[in-house]
């Protein structure tokens, strides 16, 4: 993680719907290599937030730059620059891992040469040489998973967003894909990710926890779990979104 290169700079960035504040004045840095995980109960205003930062929602105020290019005016410059992968995993269930390949690699404008070199390359890292012809949809979910961040990559960006990435995967499968996100961030890609797993966010270098529109909480796991006299990340999330329950 490279601390002097903020690639995402986010600065009192606030969204309001009519009287309602969903994101309200927040501001972060992530950093070049850097494992952020985006925490939040539902309705705490992190999909917002994540939908200003991925191009597709504006802000109603406040400031952030994404990869570089600014959330109000280059908006379609940061859809191109970032990878995007969400639970569902965006794959074409009708479409074979080629062809998902050949797909996203035209939509990110990569040039058939290209396409073709990664297409062989990733099936040979994948280890899916063998079910390359197969529909996605009939294939085991940890392949679809892999793929999709695969895919989120193909690109090259410099920042991936990973929408609940292992949401329903099974725990060897989630420990696996963690494995290729830290070796994917060990290359200097920053990874953005939220996860409703709190036993994940043990592995992120950071972790910020949104409460009602607010960034309640930012630092590391270690410091989070000492500065709230927790044993794990679970019990930081609980004091800090169910108080009254604990």
């Amino acid at each position: 993680m490279n601390h002097n290169t903020a690639t995402i700079a986010v600065r009192e960035l606030t969204r309001k719907f009519g009287p309602f504040t969903a994101v309200d004045h927040i501001s972060f840095d992530v950093y070049a290599g850097e494992v952020f995980g985006f925490l939040g109960a539902n309705g705490a205003g992190k999909t917002t937030a994540i939908r200003i930062l991925t191009g597709l929602l504006m802000p109603t105020s406040g400031q952030a730059q994404v990869a570089g290019f600014d959330v109000w005016r280059q908006p379609e410059q940061i859809k191109r620059h970032i990878g995007y992968m969400s639970q569902k995993f965006s794959l074409y269930q009708d479409l074979t891992p080629l062809e998902n390949i050949r797909f996203f690699g035209g939509v990110y404008g990569l040039s058939l040469r290209t396409i073709r070199q990664k297409s062989e390359m990733l099936m040979e890292r994948l280890g899916m040489q063998a079910v390359a012809h197969r529909l996605v949809g009939t294939l085991p979910l940890g392949w679809r998973q892999k793929l999709a961040f695969s895919l989120a990559l193909l690109h090259e960006p410099r920042i991936v967003f990973l929408d609940e990435p292992t949401s329903g995967v099974d725990p060897l499968t989630r420990r696996t894909f963690w494995e290729m996100i830290r070796t994917e961030a060990a290359k200097g890609t920053t990874i953005f990710v939220t996860t409703h797993y709190m036993d994940e966010a043990e592995y992120c270098d950071r972790v910020s926890i949104m409460v009602r529109g607010h960034i309640a909480a930012l630092d590391t796991p270690q410091a989070l779990k000492v500065q709230f006299g927790a044993e794990h990340m679970e019990a930081v999330f609980l004091k800090l979104t169910r108080p009254s329950e604990l």
